[in-house]
């Protein structure tokens, strides 16, 4: 049990520390590994223990087993579906719903240029990118581009978004969001154009850290883009 607990301390201390800058990046991510693989270990070992002591166990004893499992399951589901949505997903880092002219960053070009990310949307991550989000497509609206961008602007503005900012004159929409348990930081544009006798919506997400986003980039753009159709 206090094996167990202390694999759970520690994955949920490896992101704050990140955050708090007392852990490098690779040490963080080190210290959630290590801590799963010792949770996984730990509850193989309390199943055989149990399963060999059957019936010799007291009542206490039985309930000690089961907390420690529970802990160890805890300790080990969250790393454990990241590591297979790592081996399933491609090992990209960004998104754009336009994969040859994906929209460019303005606001936020400093913070880019000096991310270990850069602001590279290589051909190659394109069609990674197909391959494994067919689904991410620019967004068609109805109403002129001054009205999408309205609409877009009020949606950023409720996704929880940081910095915000909006050039109307280019009808573009950049901000940051960040990761809940380490504070990555991804960034995000807007890009709106006239359509026919609409608009067209693109979006752009980019980690500024990290070989592999695990999905999240795809998934901001897909919650963007639904929360932008639902708007009135």
């Amino acid at each position: 049990m206090l094996l167990a607990g202390l694999c759970l301390l520690l994955e949920l201390l490896a992101g704050p520390a990140y955050r708090l800058e007392w852990l490098a990046l690779k040490p963080a991510l080190q210290t959630l590994r290590w801590a799963a693989t010792v949770a996984a270990v730990v509850l193989v070992l309390a199943l055989l223990l149990r399963l060999l002591a059957r019936n010799r166990l007291s009542a206490q004893a039985r309930r000690q087993y089961l907390v420690a499992g529970l802990v160890c399951l805890l300790a080990v589901a969250p790393p454990g579906y990241l590591l297979l949505q790592a081996i399933q997903l491609p090992r990209i880092h960004e998104v754009s719903t336009d994969t040859q002219d994906p929209p460019g960053f303005v606001a936020l070009l400093e913070q880019r240029k000096s991310a270990p990310n850069g602001l590279l949307y290589g051909a190659e991550v394109a069609a990674q990118q197909k391959a494994a989000y067919p689904d991410l497509l620019p967004l068609l609206l109805p109403v002129p581009a001054d009205q999408a961008f309205a609409r877009a602007l009020r949606v950023a503005a409720a996704m929880g978004w940081s910095g915000v900012t909006a050039d109307g004159a280019a009808l573009r929409i950049e901000a940051t969001a960040t990761t809940l348990l380490f504070g990555f930081k991804d960034d995000v544009v807007i890009r709106i154009r006239p359509e026919g006798q609409g608009s067209r919506v693109d979006v752009r997400s980019a980690s500024r850290v990290g070989l592999s986003d695990i999905g999240a980039n795809a998934a901001r753009v897909r919650a963007f883009l639904h929360k932008l159709q639902a708007a009135p």
